[in-house]
C-alpha cells in the first residue's frame, strides 16, 4: 500500500469550518494541495469492531450490486481490531446482496470458526490467513472471481498505465503466475502472500483479483477498480494499441491516485449510495461490538 508520507504533498485534513476541497501549495507556486475528510478514530474497540462488521457488510453489499460476485466463490475479510490475529469474513454460500453483521464469522489462522455457526470456505482460509499473516497492515483484504478481473488475468500481464486510474496500480501490484487449481492446499496460499509481497493487489492467473488495505473501504476500492482498470484495458487492446503514461507521470500521479487515503476516501461514495438504498445495513446494536470468546 502507499505510505501516507507519499500523500502529504497532495492531501491534508481540512482546517476547523473550511470548505475548500482544495488550497493553494505554498512550497510549490501554481500548484494545489486537496483537503478531504480523514478516516474516523474510536473511543472503544466495540466501536471500532462494529464499523468494521459494517463496513465489511457494505462492501459486500456494493460488490454485489456492481456484479463483481459469482455464485459462491469470493471472500472479503478484515482483522478483529482487538485481537488482530482473528479475522472477520462471510460464511461460505451466502448471497453477497444478503450479508449483514451478524452472519459474518470469526476464524483464526488455523481455519477455526472462534464466532459464529456458518460454514467457512477453505479457500478463504487458505488465501486470507496466509495474506493476514504476512501482512500485519493489511486490516481487509478482497478475492472475488469479477468478470473483467478473471477475463484480464487469462492474459498473465500487468495492468498497464494507460489511464489516470490505471496509476492507482503503477508498480504496486504484482502477477501470481499459474494455476494450479481451486485454492485449496496452504502452500499455494503462502506463495500467493509472498509474490503480493508489499504490493496492494494481485492478478491471480486464470482465476481473479485480490486486493489489500489498511481499512476495509480502502482493499474494496482498490478492487473496484482493479476491475475496471481491467475492463479498460481489454477494450483499448480490443480498439488498438494503447499509449501508456510515462513512467514520470504515471509515478508522481501514484502518488496522488494510488495513496491510502485515496482508497479510502474513494470508497465513501459508494457506501454513501449502497445505505440509503439498503439500510439495513446500518441496524447494527450493541451486540455487534462485543465479543466474548
Amino acid at each position: 500500500m502507499a505510505s501516507e508520507n507519499d500523500a502529504v504533498k497532495f492531501f491534508r485534513a481540512p482546517s476547523e469550518g473550511e470548505k475548500m476541497s482544495f488550497a493553494k501549495d505554498t512550497k510549490n507556486p501554481g500548484k494545489f494541495v486537496f483537503t478531504m475528510p480523514q478516516p474516523p478514530s474510536f473511543a472503544s474497540v466495540e466501536d471500532e469492531r462494529r464499523h468494521r462488521k459494517q463496513r465489511l457488510v457494505a462492501a459486500f453489499r456494493v460488490f454485489s450490486k456492481l456484479g463483481l460476485d459469482e455464485g459462491v466463490g469470493g471472500h472479503l475479510t478484515c482483522r478483529d481490531p482487538e485481537y488482530p490475529d482473528l479475522f472477520w469474513v462471510n460464511p461460505f454460500g451466502k448471497s453477497f446482496g444478503c450479508i449483514t453483521t451478524k452472519d459474518l464469522i470469526l476464524v483464526d489462522h488455523d481455519g477455526t470458526v472462534v464466532h459464529g455457526r456458518s460454514p467457512l470456505n477453505a479457500a478463504a482460509f487458505v488465501i486470507h490467513s496466509k495474506i493476514h499473516g504476512a501482512r500485519p497492515d493489511a486490516i481487509a483484504a478482497c478475492h472475488s472471481h469479477s468478470m473483467y478481473g478473471k477475463a484480464f488475468s487469462s492474459l498473465a500481464t500487468e495492468v498497464l498505465p494507460i489511464t489516470q486510474d490505471a496509476c492507482m496500480f503503477y508498480k504496486h501490484h504484482a502477477l501470481f503466475p499459474g494455476f494450479n487449481g481451486v485454492v485449496a492446499d496452504e502452500a499455494e496460499g503462502e506463495r500467493m502472500a509472498e509474490t503480493l509481497g508489499s504490493n496492494k493487489a494481485l492478478i491471480l492467473q486464470n482465476h481473479g483479483l485480490l486486493t489489500v488495505g489498511g481499512s476495509v473501504d480502502e482493499a474494496a476500492f482498490w478492487f473496484i477498480a482493479l476491475d475496471r482498470s481491467c475492463q479498460a484495458q481489454l477494450l483499448a487492446m480490443s480498439a488498438g494499441t494503447p499509449v501508456c503514461i510515462s513512467d514520470e507521470v504515471a509515478a508522481d500521479s501514484f502518488k496522488t491516485v494510488g495513496s491510502a487515503l485515496s482508497g479510502w476516501f474513494n470508497f465513501q461514495p459508494y457506501y454513501e449510495l449502497i445505505t440509503k438504498e439498503q439500510p439495513d445495513i446500518l441496524d447494527t446494536d450493541e451486540e455487534d461490538g462485543k465479543l466474548v470468546l
